[in-house]
């Protein structure tokens, strides 16, 4: 440790789990109970995720959906097609590259979110149910520091001077 930095590994107690454990795990729970909320309404998780980021962003290509969704553009591709086949987005040329579709929500789409809503709230309110307004604000800023410091490494090891 020349720098002076101490690791993560040191200051966490003997025996705990590393941070990135933890909020692996807390992934994988939040990802078993959105799928049960969700599988009712005939959405899985990922397909929530893709339409709230259209609802959020509005009309993407599907590479940048699959970016701003965290999956893989081939999965994304597939995940398209099911949600433009079910009418709850649909594809339009772009109007300076008319090769480029974009995807945005349709009105059955908005609709479908907004009836995931309650069964959403649900677990987000579970998760921050113990915390005081001044853990949850600090617990979300910690959150987004670590998508933040996480995101900043993936593009310095992607860039070609890495």
């Amino acid at each position: 440790m020349m720098s002076g930095v101490s690791t993560s590994a040191e200051q966490q107690p003997a025996g705990s789990p590393l941070t990135l454990y933890l909020v692996k795990r807390l992934e994988l729970v939040i990802r078993a109970l959105l799928d049960d909320a969700l599988r009712p309404l005939g959405l899985t998780t990922l397909q929530y995720t893709a339409l709230t980021v259209l609802e959020a962003s509005g009309a993407l290509s599907s590479a940048q959906l699959a970016r701003r969704s965290f999956l893989r553009p081939q999965t994304m591709h597939e995940m398209v097609l099911t949600l433009e086949k079910r009418g709850l987005i649909a594809r339009t040329p772009k109007p300076d590259n008319r090769r480029v579709l974009l995807a945005g929500l349709t009105e059955t789409g908005h609709r479908l979110l907004a009836d995931c809503a309650p069964a959403v709230a649900e677990v987000e309110d579970a998760l921050l149910a113990d915390l005081s307004p001044g853990r949850r604000a600090t617990f979300r800023e910690g959150l987004k520091h670590g998508v933040l410091a996480l995101g900043a490494l993936s593009e310095h090891r992607r860039s070609p001077e890495a």
